[in-house]
């Protein structure tokens, strides 16, 4: 005999160890809730879900890949970068960056090393600017109550960033628990 289950049960979602109900439409909702940017929001707090230790739900401050340390608020940026490809103003950065290398007689006459030099420069001011709206969605994460936020680095561990410090984002048990589908 073959039995089909109801996959549109409305089962309450399980409990978290903190006694903490949430599910994936309730984390989409408190972060829609936190954020106005929830999409951005979600793909940050998703990508942080990925890296984290399993043990602790830590992440960074750094990301090994390809046997380089990364640091984490990076490694998102770097991460979201296939986001913004066909933006529009991602498009204007690569003419501007072209336009200003031509102006001060920078850009290499052969067209591949052109390409590359223009490609390292928008890379590194969409990083710059990555960076910063990383820390605005983590930002909201937090106020979210979703992520937790403390620097590493140089000296001690401290909240405040500065001195050499880098970001380690610790994802809560119940938003790990929602993205991992076990709610």
């Amino acid at each position: 005999m073959f039995l089909q289950p109801d996959l549109f049960d409305t089962a309450e979602p399980k409990r978290t160890a903190s006694g903490e109900t949430l599910n994936l439409p309730a984390l989409i909702e408190r972060i829609a809730d936190a954020s106005p940017r929830p999409r951005y929001a979600f793909m940050v707090l998703n990508l942080i879900a990925k890296v984290a230790n399993s043990n602790n739900g830590s992440a960074g401050p750094y990301v090994v890949e390809e046997d380089r340390r990364v640091p984490l608020r990076d490694w998102l940026c770097d991460s979201l970068v296939p986001m913004a490809k066909r933006d529009a103003r991602r498009l204007a950065i690569v003419e501007e960056v072209r336009t200003s290398l031509a102006r001060d007689h920078l850009l290499p006459s052969d067209p591949g090393d052109a390409d590359r030099l223009i490609d390292d420069e928008v890379r590194s001011r969409v990083r710059r600017s990555g960076r910063c709206n990383v820390s605005r969605a983590v930002s909201d994460l937090v106020r979210a109550g979703l992520v937790r936020r403390h620097y590493q680095g140089y000296h001690i561990d401290h909240h405040n960033r500065g001195a050499q410090r880098e970001a380690v984002y610790t994802i809560m048990p119940a938003a790990a628990s929602a993205l991992a589908g076990r709610s």
